[in-house]
């Protein structure tokens, strides 16, 4: 019997499809659940690449045109890797009049511009229409927790302790 020549990054890789099939099988494979099996597709892999946005619709058989739409027109699903921490800054009326923009700049140049990811990986930022906390503006979604009334010296300052230059 030849010796296991399979890696530990393909056995993963098996175990997020079998897994992703299980939750599409579990919805019956219908386009009426898309959304949530978008989000399970995101949960496993990180992001939705397109490959996988094209298995997802042959699997569902959906137009490849409404999964990519449905993927890109919701803030929560990301077309990237997103970087080791992750900034989601809201630019909803009452976020954008309290300062967000001055969020938005710190944060570009410091590490990279709205809808990237620093050279380095170490940090992606997105803008969000709305995240829903106006009265907590400007505020920002930093690493799944959200930041209210947060000011250009803070974001700095939690800039400077995770090592960002």
């Amino acid at each position: 019997m030849p010796p296991n020549t399979s890696t530990p990054t393909a056995a993963v890789r098996d175990n997020r499809e079998k897994m992703l099939e299980r939750a599409m099988s579990r919805h019956h494979y219908a386009g009426d659940a898309l959304i949530e099996v978008l989000h399970a597709a995101q949960e496993l892999y990180g992001f939705l690449s397109i490959p996988l946005l094209k298995t997802i619709a042959r699997k569902l058989r959906l137009p490849p045109s409404r999964v990519l739409g449905v993927a890109t027109f919701y803030h929560f699903f990301s077309l990237a890797p997103k970087g080791e921490h992750f900034f989601q800054v809201c630019t909803g009326t009452a976020c954008y009049v309290a300062g967000a923009q001055s969020l938005l700049d710190t944060l570009e140049r410091r590490c990279c511009k709205s809808g990237g990811t620093s050279p380095d990986g170490k940090v992606s930022v997105q803008s969000a229409r709305c995240i829903g906390s106006c009265g907590l503006a400007p505020a920002v979604i930093y690493d799944g927790k959200i930041l209210a009334r947060l000011t250009p010296e803070q974001l700095n300052a939690e800039l400077d302790r995770i090592g960002v230059k």
